[in-house]
Parts: structure tokens; sequence; C-alpha cells
């Protein structure tokens, strides 16, 4: 089975992989230098992550992977992204096209597929409104209210979960962790539960180190510069005591690295998520060794409150669960371990390939 998955990466990471690749004079290694960094590694297929011959990756919208790519092959310059997408697929033979940038290689994109392939599978775990995924012949992604929209507007859609990658275990056994709470992720005024859980726990700075990585939204980055304090955003500024403890946003092996330094890493779903739980910070928590401690919701198999993570109701539970973790240490740790051990054996990349190959039967 010859299958070819395409990436997307968030333009902060980008930035990273720009400085990371530098050096890097070919397509093969900027690709190499991006996996190497296992950002969004859950998501990526095992025969990747092994080197399989008869696997194709990229990052379909990363131009400068993608520009390699095409000048060594002689295309034109003025070749649109699309134009090699296509191109790749075509010279790969491809069977399964497994696609998880669906917003910008959409119905038309999946049109153009040359006659190799068979099945056209994309994953797409958020709503999406009037977006037409309807030409891909299977929708896939761990968030049953979202598949279940998916087939009420007549499309096939099935359960998929991420995959633990087997970098985090040289994480997971830190037996020194310095930071008490760690979160990461984004802040925008799209997260207003999230926020108001951040600034409840950032409280607890005065008795516990408090380390949040926040990715800002453009207009809160703007809010707070000496300009935008001048200007009526007031709402997309973030409180003072999140303020108080937030540093840069990480991606990839740093992400991995500040996890491993962390005893609780904080989560907390985008409010469109509704009730389903299952974003990648589960599986970037659990993999690396720390305590989850989450909003309470439909959760994956094996995240169980109390048993593999624990979590809270809203902010005051919030904060009082952090505590109590925090001072029973010994229950914090049995329930990582718990955790840990699950996401290793029930979500290994063995078990997530044989999943993907059978939707793909």
């Amino acid at each position: 089975m010859r299958v070819f998955q395409n990436f997307g990466l968030y333009p902060a990471y980008v930035r990273r992989l720009n400085k990371l690749a530098s050096s890097a004079s070919s397509f093969s290694e900027r690709l190499q230098v991006f996996l190497s960094d296992s950002f969004g590694a859950c998501h990526l297929l095992k025969p990747v992550i092994d080197g399989d011959s008869e696997t194709f990756f990229t990052t379909g919208d990363d131009v400068i992977t993608q520009r390699f790519w095409a000048t060594k092959q002689g295309l034109p310059t003025n070749t649109t992204l699309e134009q090699v997408l296509l191109c790749q697929i075509e010279h790969h033979r491809t069977e399964v096209f497994y696609n998880l940038d669906p917003v910008r290689y959409g119905n038309d994109f999946v049109k153009q597929l040359p006659g190799t392939v068979k099945k056209s599978i994309a994953w797409r775990a958020a709503p999406s409104g009037d977006l037409d995924f309807g030409a891909y012949d299977l929708l896939v992604c761990n968030f049953p209210t979202i598949l279940q929209s998916y087939r009420d507007r007549g499309w096939r859609a099935e359960y998929f979960a991420p995959g633990h990658d087997p970098e985090m275990d040289r994480y997971a056994d830190n037996g020194k962790r310095p930071i008490d709470i760690l979160f990461v992720g984004g802040y925008s005024r799209h997260h207003r539960k999230r926020a108001e859980i951040l600034e409840a726990v950032s409280d607890l700075r005065k008795d516990f180190r408090v380390v949040y990585h926040l990715d800002r939204s453009r207009l809160t980055r703007l809010a707070e510069s000496p300009v935008g304090r001048l200007l009526p955003l007031n709402e997309h500024r973030r409180p003072e005591g999140i303020r108080a403890v937030s540093g840069r946003p990480v991606f990839g092996r740093d992400l991995y690295r500040g996890m491993s330094q962390a005893k609780i890493v904080l989560n907390g779903a985008v409010d469109m998520a509704g009730s389903d739980r299952g974003n990648m910070r589960c599986w970037e928590a659990l993999g690396c060794g720390a305590l989850m401690v989450s909003d309470a919701g439909k959760y994956p198999d094996g995240m169980v409150d109390g048993a593999t993570i624990v979590t809270y109701g809203n902010a005051q539970s919030a904060v009082a669960s952090i505590r109590a973790m925090l001072e029973d240490e010994t229950r914090l740790k049995d329930i990582a371990m718990a955790g840990n051990q699950m996401v290793r054996s029930r979500y290994s990349k063995e078990v997530q390939w044989e999943n993907f190959s059978q939707l793909c039967r």
C-alpha cells in the first residue's frame, strides 16, 4: 500500500522550522529536520516515522520544503504549491492519499488526484461551518460529535485516534520535575473558557511554580503592544495573573522538554469543542509522563478521571484539584504513571497503523 501523508504547519511553527533548518539545502534535509523535531508526531503514521520506502511524506503548505522538491524535479518557478503536491502524488504513484490539511487542499484538489489514488482520506478535527469535504472518500478524527456532523451531511466518517510518539519515552522517565504546573497552547478571544481557567490557576503562583507557554493571537499581540494599549482592545489582552507566568510559545522537542520538567500539565479545550475531548495535549502530556489535569468531558478510551487523568468542572474546582494533587505527590505520581503506561500501549504507533490500514480496506 503506497501511502502519501500530507501535513499542514502552524505559522508560528514555520518560524521555528526556518531557524532549525537554516542550513538545509534540499527537500530531504529540510524534511528530516522537521521529522526530528517531533512537531505533531502523534499524527505521523508509523511508516513515515520508520522511513518506509513506499511511503511519501511532505508538509504541503511549507513553501521552502516544496520548492526544494520542485526545483530538483525541474518544475517552473511559478508552479503553485497545489501543482507541486499533485506532481509529488503522481511521481510517488500514490494509492492512499492521507491529508491533514483539507482546508487548503479541499474538494477541488481531490478531484484532480491522479488515477493511481484509490482512496482519499482527510483528518479534520474542528467544526468546519460551510466548508465542503464531500469529495474525500473518508473523513477521520477522534471527536464523535464532529464525525456525526459529517455523517449528517452524507459523508463517510470514521473514528481514528492519534498515536503515541515513541520519542516521548526518553522524556517521560525524568525524575526531577521542577515545574509544578505547566500550560502550553493558544490564547485568543476564542478561548474564553480556557482563559478563565488559566487566570484562576495563575493565582497558585504564590505557592507553586506555574509556567505558561502561550501562542498569542495577532490581536492579542497587538493589544499588548505599546501602540495597541492606546486602542480599545481590552478584551484581547491577557489578565495580569496570566501575563505574570507567561513565556514564549514552545513546539516540537522544546514542548517535550517542557513537559518532562512538569509535574502537572494543565489542559483546556477550546470553546468550540463542545463536550468532546481528545486534543493533542492529551497524548503529549501523558506521553511525557506528566499528570494531565483537564476539563471534564467525553475522553478517548483509557483516559479516565482519577485513574489516568484528573478532571475538573470549573475554574474553582480546577484550582482545588491541582492543589490537592500537588499536596499528595504519591497519588500524583501514581496517576501520571498509569496514564503514561496506558497511552504507550493502547495508542502505540503499531495500533494506530493497524487502525489506519483497516480504514483503507
